[in-house]
């Protein structure tokens, strides 16, 4: 067991994957001698050497399409994006092809390449550094999407992406790369594509992943000061969704709120809240409710904590799910 922040287990996870497969290699804009701008992959260019940790030109486009070619070849190439917003000079290699080869190839052909995403605001950033993208991606079939929210699932599940023959989207929250936790190595890891209960309750669901999940965690010891026992999910997969968790855990309390950074509209709330209302109908004591970014850009980082949602925020729609 060791304590370690969210961005060193993210490196250590890294740092297995290459010692123990020699085709992982890893892509990406200052990512070698720099070790990333968050230090990510800091040393790794040192110990296993510039062919296999690889300084990329400032092209996401050519980083992605190079990347496909590695994996056509046999490689396992896991591609950093160096801020959210610089994915999108990408979005037609990822859409158009990264996504589609396993189909369009009737499965002969496997597209092993992780996409290192850092995301979401909180760190007072400029614009472009600081997005939501998870849905364009969630809303992609061929690509699998997952989020970490503590260095345990930091450490393991970028290993199990790595070693996965589907093209996976890793969202890394880059506002809690420092927050720490332990990690045991020894473990015995989840399932990549399920949901965590965070904390077990009975009045009320929070759904919730990423950079939210400890905001949520906040919420359930407040509003137990008030008498509410909720019970908080940790997502970890976006495509494809728990929902057998989700569920289960609805039937139980009856009320169901989705908290998350990205804009409401078309979000990843917005699908948990519809296949929630179709499976839970009748065990609902009141609507699901959501609890987002608004439906604008990123905010300059002045005005940045009234674009995020926050303890207040998630507690107003607790006590008016609790209100029906």
């Amino acid at each position: 067991m060791a304590t370690m922040t969210l961005a060193k287990a993210l490196n250590a996870g890294l740092r297995r994957a290459l010692e123990a497969d020699p085709k992982v290699l890893l892509t990406g804009e200052d990512i070698g001698k720099l070790g990333g701008v968050f230090r990510i992959t800091e040393h790794l260019q040192r110990d296993f050497g510039a062919d296999r940790v690889v300084d990329t030109p400032l092209a996401e486009s050519g980083i992605l399409g190079t990347a496909i070619g590695l994996a056509l070849r046999g490689y396992r190439p896991v591609v950093e994006i160096q801020f959210d917003g610089f994915v999108y000079p990408a979005f037609d290699q990822i859409i158009s092809q990264l996504s589609r080869f396993h189909f369009r190839s009737h499965g002969r052909l496997t597209m092993p390449i992780v996409v290192r995403i850092p995301y979401g605001g909180g760190i007072g950033a400029i614009e472009h550094h600081s997005e939501s993208p998870e849905a364009y991606f969630a809303h992609t079939p061929g690509l699998k999407v997952v989020t970490c929210s503590n260095p345990l699932d930091a450490y393991w599940m970028m290993q199990q992406s790595i070693a996965s023959n589907d093209p996976i989207i890793f969202m890394e929250p880059k506002r809690r790369y420092h927050e720490k936790g332990e990690v045991d190595v020894a473990d015995e890891p989840m399932p990549l594509f399920q949901a965590r209960v965070v904390k077990p309750g009975d009045d009320l669901t929070l759904v919730t992943y990423g950079p939210m999940v400890r905001t949520c965690a906040e919420v359930a010891i407040a509003a137990a000061e008030e008498g509410h026992d909720i019970e908080v999910i940790d997502l970890r997969s976006l495509a494809p969704l728990d929902m057998a968790t989700v569920i289960e855990s609805v039937h139980k309390t009856g009320r169901a709120i989705v908290v998350h950074e990205a804009a409401l509209t078309l979000g990843i709330g917005a699908e948990i809240a519809a296949r929630v209302q179709q499976e839970c109908f009748y065990a609902l004591q009141a609507p699901v409710l959501r609890v987002t970014g608004y439906d604008i850009p990123y905010p300059p980082s002045r005005v940045e904590a009234a674009f995020l949602p926050d303890l207040d925020r998630v507690l107003d729609a607790v006590d008016r799910s609790m209100a029906y």
